[in-house]
């Protein structure tokens, strides 16, 4: 494994999670297999990249002002903070997205770090060549972020143990996971991914 790797966490924030306004069923199985890959990131020097929605109590986003989806991950809200059993580690970077009244921004790559450099530029400056993916929710922001991984030129491998759906129609996430796959996306799971980063095969 070389030094062009990356760890993409999604949309790991308590609103997604049990208990949230816009709850994933079983949001918070994801925190598991993301703390495994990103302890094995940590320990290789890998960065760790985590996206959230950070959205203004008005936006057209939210379903009160014309949009589709309950009041979720208001700026500086506990709603919008990740997932408490999360274990980020001390450097990583925070992409922020869906800041702007006027736009959903489901991809990671809507969205801008703390100094406002866009996740696109971060990954290119890093020399980061391969992605793993993976967060909330399989059919929304975590389709929508790895197809424009894909798109932009990454190698990009989804942990599929640690993605979970909204699924507003009974198949969403299984259609998104063949449109992935169709894209050329890898899938493993985060046992795979840490023995690809770590280099051991047990």
């Amino acid at each position: 494994m070389n030094k062009s790797a990356a760890l993409l966490i999604v949309d790991v924030q308590n609103d997604f999670c049990p208990g949230g306004t816009l709850e994933v069923p079983c949001g918070d199985r994801v925190v598991e297999p993301l703390n495994r890959v990103t302890a094995a990131c940590a320990a290789a020097g890998l960065p760790v990249l985590a996206s959230r929605d950070w959205h203004p109590a008005v936006t057209r986003h939210f379903n009160g002002f014309g949009g589709i989806w309950p009041c979720h991950c208001v700026q500086n809200s506990s709603g919008a903070d990740f997932h408490p059993a999360l274990q980020l580690p001390k450097g990583m970077i925070i992409i922020s997205k869906g800041n702007e009244p006027d736009s959903d921004s489901y991809s990671a790559f809507d969205g801008r770090s703390e100094e406002g450099r866009p996740l696109g530029g971060i990954l290119q400056d890093l020399e980061v060549g391969q992605l793993y993916i993976g967060g909330l929710a399989t059919d929304y922001c975590v389709r929508a972020s790895v197809l424009d991984a894909k798109k932009a030129g990454f190698d990009v491998t989804l942990l599929t143990d640690a993605i979970a759906g909204v699924d507003i129609s009974a198949g969403d996430s299984e259609k998104a996971l063949e449109e992935m796959g169709r894209a050329g996306v890898r899938f493993c799971t985060s046992h795979e991914a840490v023995r690809q980063i770590t280099g051991n095969p047990a």
